[in-house]
């Protein structure tokens, strides 16, 4: 395969974006963010497959000396993630479509600038260009926060806009120490440094910032508070891929850098256990179905971090594959939530009764979804708590009985959290009233007697029944799929051919 192929996966979005931001037209646009998301898991499949038998491939812009010039650096890993960004990026699109948010101004553009940044930051092999990357991902996502979703929005995109802005001005300072102790960024040059206390200090500087953008406990509040303000479709877009991109870049920069546990191991472990504890516990405080998923994905977070604080090949292969079932059960529940809060005009338990006997497809699909997170079968939960906790048995004593016991216990009190969302919005009696969703009659914002043909149409719910169905599915051929992210892991463990891509 060609490298030149690498930097398509920026081009093609960017150049799209720009053509969208100047053709207006609704059938221009949604065949370009269709076209792209395409596009990019066609290519994504096709260095998935490529990777089977080479490693890593590599790019340098301009033809530069390798380690010198912008390189972009393809693996197992990150033509994983391509080809489920890209997936999630579609589906999620689509159900813009169907509930025509993508004809609000820029919303299309937007999603493709973010498309740009994501697939950069997969693919680059340079920690500056990362931090650039992210910087393109995270400029329209503020602007995606705002157009879309309840009043609060725009408070809440004040406080994501300032978060992100201090995060990001921290990892460049890790990047510019990075570079003043070492005098290279390009992470294949890297590799192995960790035993150089400069570039530790730096390096914790960068993972601390891509951790606060992953939502880790205790700088976790702008997750829950964010999230559910934007609206269901652009919430499944950010669950799949913000917090996973920050996730992403801290396994890639961790591993490739430190050949073993870094200095400050103990606190970084101490900080998973208390993320997926607070995640799981603070579900029982939200009156808001979304508001609930978003502390389930602060949970998850924690979860994936296991993979990087126990370090063996199995390790980070059940914390890859956990991420991957996260951000598509993730993403499926919040797509769910949203078909419903389109037809019954609110999200809020206190207003949601009996859905079970009105919408029994709704319920089925958040019943497979709850169980996923959970942890039960026939979902992929089961396979990926059972990936995390068996990982966790290699670890050292006794952090190792503390990360088992954080993740059974994160499980338990999940469920029992989930289950009070599951008896308000779902059991119980019908519902007697709710809040038509039609902007064009003065009853909306008001109670109103529910009508008899009120009911999730299946136009909105099959976007959420494919991922539910995906996950599933998981669950089925998880032993044809895991040596993918067997492979996945291994080339973060033996970096040699990543290296040897980059540097010759």
């Amino acid at each position: 395969m060609n490298s030149a192929i690498l930097p398509l996966f920026v081009a093609v979005p960017l150049l799209f974006a720009g053509g969208t931001a100047l053709l207006r037209g609704p059938l221009v646009q949604r065949t370009a963010l269709l076209l792209a998301s395409f596009l990019t898991l066609a290519g994504g499949v096709a260095l998935l497959v490529f990777h089977q038998g080479t490693p890593a491939l590599a790019h340098s812009i301009g033809s530069y000396l390798p380690g010198v010039g912008i390189v972009f650096v393809s693996d197992s890993l990150s033509a994983l993630l391509l080809v489920v960004v890209a997936f999630l990026t579609m589906v999620s699109g689509i159900f813009l479509m169907l509930t025509g948010e993508d004809r609000y101004r820029f919303v299309v553009p937007l999603i493709l600038m973010l498309s740009t940044g994501v697939n950069g930051a997969l693919l680059t092999g340079d920690l500056f260009n990362m931090f650039v990357w992210v910087e393109v991902m995270l400029l329209p996502s503020y602007a995606l926060v705002a157009v879309t979703g309840s009043w609060r929005r725009l408070g809440v995109g004040r406080m994501f806009v300032i978060v992100n802005i201090i995060t990001s001005t921290i990892l460049v300072m890790g990047v510019g120490l990075l570079y003043g102790a070492y005098g290279s960024v390009n992470l294949a040059a890297l590799a192995g440094t960790g035993s150089n206390p400069q570039v530790s200090l730096a390096t914790s500087l960068i993972l601390f910032a891509l951790l606060v953008k992953g939502g880790v406990v205790p700088v976790h509040g702008w997750l829950p508070r964010a999230y559910p303000a934007t609206s269901a479709g652009i919430m499944s877009l950010f669950a799949g891929i913000h917090t996973k991109i920050g996730i992403y870049a801290a396994y890639r920069v961790y591993t490739t850098i430190f050949d073993g546990p870094a200095p400050w191991l103990p606190v970084l472990t101490v900080v998973v256990i208390i993320t997926i504890i607070v995640g799981s516990f603070s579900t029982f405080g939200e009156s808001r179905i979304r508001g609930a998923l978003a502390f389930q994905m602060v949970a998850g977070v924690g979860q994936i971090l296991i993979g990087l604080v126990v370090l063996t090949e199995f390790s980070l292969a059940a914390g890859l594959f956990y991420m991957v079932h996260h951000m598509i059960t993730m993403a499926g529940l919040v797509l769910a939530s949203g078909a419903i809060e389109n037809t019954y005009g609110s999200g809020r338990f206190d207003r949601l009764s009996g859905l079970m006997r009105r919408d029994p497809w709704t319920a089925a699909i958040f019943a497979f979804g709850l169980a996923s997170l959970v942890g039960l079968p026939p979902t992929s939960g089961i396979w990926g708590k059972i990936g995390l906790m068996g990982a966790a048995a290699q670890g050292p004593s006794p952090e190792s009985w503390w990360l088992i016991g954080s993740v059974a216990l994160a499980s338990i009190v999940s469920l029992m959290a989930l289950q009070r969302l599951w008896r308000e919005a779902f059991w119980g009696a019908p519902m007697k009233q709710y809040l038509p969703d039609d902007p064009t009659t003065t009853s909306r914002g008001v109670l109103t007697p529910i009508a008899d043909d009120a009911r999730v149409s299946w136009r909105l719910q099959w976007p959420a029944f494919m991922l539910i169905g995906i996950s599933v599915l998981l669950f089925i051929v998880i032993g044809w799929v895991w040596p993918l992210f067997e492979s996945a892991a291994h080339g973060l463990i033996d970096v040699s051919a990543y290296v040897k891509a980059v540097l010759g």
